[in-house]
């Protein structure tokens, strides 16, 4: 489990980089001050029709993902053209939607990008996977269910 620990780590000290844009760090900010943000604990309390959409990469989501209800894996590099065909057509633009990432920044923009989409019920985990997993919460792979520790 040690070397899942360090991959995360080591990929989230990549991301960290990303912060450097000043363009960036400012669309994060105005998208935090529209979508509402959760905490780990509050995934335990929402409704069995809520979905949570994984927007990393691929090879991200086979390392474990947030189990869930309804888990959809939609990299945040297609969101905006599978939006509509995984979820509008669906679920409808009122479905209940929890977004998530490995830390956070990435899962907060897919969701603002889906509340301009039209989407109307959508929320982003704070602090992604990694604060899931900080919190003594498990995850879900091919492996089976992994922790932190």
């Amino acid at each position: 489990m040690g070397n899942l620990n360090a991959k995360l780590e080591d990929y989230a000290l990549k991301c960290d980089e990303v912060y450097l844009s000043k363009q960036l760090s400012g669309l994060v900010e105005e998208a935090k001050e529209l979508i509402e943000q959760i905490k780990p604990q509050e995934l335990y309390s929402i409704a069995d029709n809520t979905i949570l959409i994984d927007v990393r990469e691929p090879e991200e989501f086979a390392s474990g993902y947030i189990s869930g209800h309804l888990v959809l894996t939609i990299p945040r590099g297609k969101l905006e053209f599978m939006a509509i065909d995984k979820i509008a057509k669906i679920h409808g633009q009122d479905a209940k939607i929890v977004t998530y990432c490995l830390k956070g920044p990435r899962g907060l923009l897919a969701a603002y990008q889906l509340h301009k989409l039209g989407f109307t019920n959508v929320k982003n985990l704070d602090g992604g996977i990694l604060e899931w997993l900080k919190e003594g919460n498990t995850i879900h792979s091919y492996l089976g269910e992994l922790t932190l520790a």
